[in-house]
């Protein structure tokens, strides 16, 4: 029987015959060439159409939903005078202008105005709408076009010199590795039968209504593997929360009592933020009495031997003023928006502080996590409350004063990152607005120190101009305004290596300190574009002084824990259970008294309840109207694009748009339900 033959035979063949098939010819079947009827493919298509219809407006209604739950915090929580109302307007201008040359351009390709419309003479032009497009097209090209052609040119040389950065610090970290190049020790290690050749030290965790990770900081910084007299923990509590200040002194007094050094410190008026918090516990008398001081953020928790691995770099080198180690993070596969985290830190430690600290001996000081010299911190003015970014502050001023920095890649602390975009772009905000304005205050002094003239050009070009101030503003500008723009005037296109090229080179570059993130190499190229509207709004704010430049708002934390956190402390419950039941009555006792306290003052003012527990608001996932204003300008530049058939162009735009509605719409990170 041949290969493609199918036979058939039936059990009781009497009133049957056997056919015999071979091939697939369809004339064998005469009666069933159609498959399916008119009326069967007509409700074939209803069905589908259905589907969309119902998935639209289920997108629809949810983004409706968000929308109006957001507007309430955007109300309650937000001062309309620091949320940038000018670049929201700029950006809905922008999108007014796109959508009007969006719907001139599909008319004019339908009626095939771009073939034969600027060869007619003047006089054959009939209607007013041809005339205007005609108008637009010499309007374009006469002065629009040379414009946006001159402003992407100094973007392109601008992404140019930063990518050029970039590929020379990934080379030095190739070097560094390959000649296996690491800071060491100058004399010999601490003598551990001794313990008076241990330095003092001084242990500060500042925090502020950190309830969740209180607990996990101070239990790590307690345990560190360190003489117990030469060793001073405080706890430098800046909560308004009378509840979570006496549960904070509960926890101090729970290690106190198993003879940790510790002391509980509380300011009454809160200013300065963090600077002022550190300033203000540096004041105290026995400060004198100790050579160094580290600083742990309430999320952060040192493994045992840290001091052991740090502090012994100080030994015989005086002009050493910090030791830098690296952040982990204990929730970096959270979500896609603490994987996107991790690549950009991971590159941050692993390529920048670790190049910068072994050619130039200088960084930026990360804020936690380090040992600073108490020597170092006083001759260079102490903690200041000028800027947001007190840790680079005090960093640049040391470096102006001589002294020299050893960042330990080697040594970990583990941590947590933002797991929502507000949080984080909160963060961010922080982080971009500060250096623009220490960068104001501190160019006199870089200008005026006696260091040398290429620490002077690194600190002012490379430091300060080329990855605070160049890197958001060619980000925002080349990538989310001409780019679109350019779909409208053809005469500026930009080139591919521009838009796929080299982002796609200079973010594989970012990822190769995180190897495991290579799949999620075009959402990080996507993501860093979207996060540039935060960034280049900080740093404009942070240039020119806006309100929203002083903002402080402490990042969110989950008090998530590693496994070995997890262990350490599931052991501290067990052998302080009966412990704990007891001191809980006493904490009870103290809430209530203090609650009669408190209600005999306050009479009058707000209700008991009001002050002794927290407002539980209820919190949903924003809507962020800046993102939502690009995501539709992209989007209405990719129908441009789609109308030229531009191809790449078109699937950037396209890509990119989706990426800023995803983000507009707080669908990353972190979900309320």
């Amino acid at each position: 029987m041949a290969p493609n033959s199918v036979a058939v035979t039936m059990e009781k063949p009497d009133n049957f015959s056997l056919l015999e098939i071979n091939g697939s010819d369809p004339s064998s079947f005469p009666d069933k060439r159609k498959s399916i009827s008119p009326k069967q493919f007509s409700w074939f298509l209803l069905l589908k159409a259905h589907r969309v219809v119902s998935c639209l407006s289920w997108l629809v209604s949810s983004v409706k939903k968000r929308i109006a739950f957001s507007a309430k915090n955007v109300n309650e929580e937000e001062d309309p005078k620091s949320r940038g109302k000018q670049m929201y307007r700029f950006i809905k201008a922008c999108l007014v202008i796109s959508i009007v040359a969006l719907s001139i351009e599909i008319v004019a390709h339908y009626k095939k105005w771009n073939l034969d419309l600027i060869n007619r003479p003047s006089w054959e032009v009939y209607g007013l709408v041809e005339w205007s497009y005609m108008a637009w097209l010499s309007f374009r090209s006469d002065y629009v076009a040379p414009l946006v052609i001159s402003l992407s040119r100094f973007c392109t040389v601008l992404f140019l010199i930063q990518s050029l950065d970039r590929l020379v610090l990934c080379l030095g970290c190739f070097w560094i590795k390959f000649k296996k190049i690491e800071p060491k020790l100058k004399d010999d290690s601490l003598d551990l039968e001794d313990p008076s050749n241990f330095p003092m030290v001084l242990i500060q965790i500042p925090m502020c209504n950190e309830r969740e990770v209180y607990e996990q900081s101070i239990g790590a910084a307690s345990q560190l593997d360190w003489p117990k007299d030469r060793i001073l923990i405080q706890v430098l509590d800046d909560s308004d929360d009378p509840n979570l200040q006496l549960l904070i002194k509960e926890e101090v007094s729970v290690w106190a009592e198993k003879g940790v050094n510790i002391i509980y410190r509380h300011r009454l008026i809160r200013t300065g933020y963090k600077a002022g918090n550190l300033k203000s516990a540096m004041t105290c008398d026995y400060v004198k009495d100790y050579e160094f001081v580290t600083i742990f953020d309430a999320d952060f928790t040192p493994n045992p031997d840290f001091l052991k691995k740090t502090v012994p770099h100080f030994k015989g080198n005086p002009e050493l003023g910090l030791v830098q180690a690296r952040w982990s993070f204990v929730n970096k596969d959270e979500n896609l928006l603490t994987r996107l985290q991790n690549i950009n830190l991971c590159f941050h430690f692993e390529v920048e502080q670790q190049v910068n600290g072994v050619f130039l001996n200088f960084f930026g000081f990360n804020g936690t996590a380090g040992v600073w010299r108490i020597k170092a911190l006083e001759e260079s003015g102490g903690w200041l409350e000028r800027t947001t970014v007190e840790d680079m502050d005090i960093a640049v001023r040391a470096h102006l004063n001589g002294w020299k920095f050893i960042y330990l890649n080697d040594v970990e602390v583990t941590c947590e990152l933002p797991e929502s975009y507000e949080a984080y772009k909160k963060q961010q905000h922080r982080w971009h607005s500060g250096p623009m304005q220490l960068f104001r205050l501190c160019l006199p002094s870089i200008i005026k120190s006696k260091i040398s003239v290429w620490k002077k050009a690194n600190l002012i070009f490379l430091f300060f101009l080329l990855r605070k101030l160049i890197l958001p503003f060619y980000s925002f500008t080349l990538f989310c305004i001409i780019l679109p723009l350019t779909m409208f005037i053809p005469e500026a296109e930009l080139p591919l290596w521009i838009i796929c090229y080299v982002p796609i080179f200079i973010s594989l570059l970012n990822i190769l300190p995180s190897p495991k993130s290579f799949p999620f190499l075009v959402p990080y190229l996507l993501f860093e574009n979207t996060m540039s509207i935060t960034k280049f709004n900080a740093m404009i704010s942070g240039l020119f002084q806006f309100g929203s430049a002083y903002e402080w708002v402490v990042t969110k934390k989950t008090g998530r824990s590693s496994e070995s956190d997890l262990l350490a402390f599931a052991e501290k419950e067990e052998k302080l259970h009966r412990r704990n039941s007891e001191s809980g009555l006493e904490l009870l006792s103290k809430l209530k008294e203090q609650e009669t306290n408190l209600a005999g003052q306050e009479t009058g003012k707000k209700t008991l309840g009001g002050l002794m527990r927290p407002k539980n608001k209820k919190k949903t996932n924003m809507v962020f109207k800046k993102e939502l204003g690009l995501a539709f300008l992209l989007l209405t530049a990719a129908a441009r694009s789609f109308l030229s058939a531009h191809g790449l162009h078109f699937y950037f735009l396209l890509f990119q748009g989706l990426s800023f509605l995803v983000v507009g719409l707080d669908l990353i990170g972190e979900q309320i339900s």
